[in-house]
């Protein structure tokens, strides 16, 4: 019974990838879930993913909230660069 859901340490970790964005299928989570109870490497590599994804997650969130503009001093220097390469 369990055969069905046995799974290689390469398909566990593109299923672990999967999951993160929420474009894994119920199955494919119940699989990489069996497999990650057994393998202390996929387990690792799981939980840090998870760890990253936060991260990047947060970063993200946090440099859509500011405003990225340049000041007029950099735009004016900017200008004068490009004159000077020109």
């Amino acid at each position: 019974m369990f055969g069905k859901f046995k799974i290689s340490c390469d398909e566990a970790t593109t299923i672990c990838d999967k999951a993160q964005y929420g474009e894994a299928t119920t199955l494919e989570k119940i699989k990489l879930n069996m497999h990650v109870m057994f393998c202390k490497i996929c387990r690792l590599y799981s939980k840090q993913n998870g760890i990253l994804t936060g991260f990047y997650k947060k970063k993200a969130t946090e440099c859509r909230a500011k405003k990225h503009l340049m000041t007029d001093e950099d735009k004016l220097a900017l200008k004068e660069k490009i004159k000077e390469i020109i």
